[in-house]
């Protein structure tokens, strides 16, 4: 080799070590393409486990689930999380067209999670005040979290199904900070449950 083929190996040689030393700088300035983005919703039975979820329900009885939220957004986020009660005719999430439920919210949880986090807690509801009248069923309370709320709802017998229906379901909204709202975040969980006296 000459001087020159040294002199060129010795700047390239350079020139590579500063850009190893200078990489964690470099990765802080430059913001290199991430993958996608999206939150996580999930409910769990009361024993921390996808089982073991209520079903047949008697007024008067408590029933547990765990509600969860994973961040996945590249930065933090706020949440809120609406918990609904609908029977089998209301409408649910059109998940095609990205809208929520028109099914007024009972309860919510506001909160925020980091990156990569999860946020869970504990949900405890029960059914107060029902009464069956021929086929139809009237629910006047629903408690969640020891909140108890006036609802009214009604629900058909259903013959196939034998059971009178009600679904406690969850929908995840999120902070946009361009819009400056809460908007939502087309995702939604649910448990159907069989009413009884």
């Amino acid at each position: 080799m000459n001087l020159n083929e040294y002199h060129a190996l010795f700047i390239g040689s350079t020139m590579v070590l500063m850009l190893i030393v200078a990489s964690p700088t470099l990765g802080l300035v430059l913001s290199l393409p991430s993958g996608e983005r999206f939150s996580e919703l999930w409910i769990l039975g009361p024993d921390h486990m996808a089982d073991n979820y209520p079903f047949n329900v008697r007024a008067g009885e408590e029933c547990t689930v765990i509600v969860g939220v994973s961040c996945h957004m590249g930065r933090s986020a706020y949440y809120a999380v609406y918990v609904k009660l609908r029977n089998q005719t209301e409408p649910l999430p059109n998940a095609s067209a990205a809208v929520p439920s028109p099914v007024d919210p009972e309860y919510e949880y506001r909160f925020v999670v980091a990156e990569g986090q999860t946020w869970e807690s504990k949900l405890t509801f029960a059914f107060s005040d029902v009464s069956v009248h021929d086929n139809v069923t009237l629910l006047r309370h629903l408690s969640v979290n020891g909140v108890t709320f006036e609802v009214d709802s009604t629900s058909l017998w259903d013959s196939d199904g034998k059971g009178f229906f009600y679904q406690v379901f969850f929908e995840l909204w999120m902070y946009d900070t361009e819009a400056k709202s809460l908007e939502y975040d087309n995702r939604f969980v649910g448990l159907w449950l069989n009413v009884t006296v």
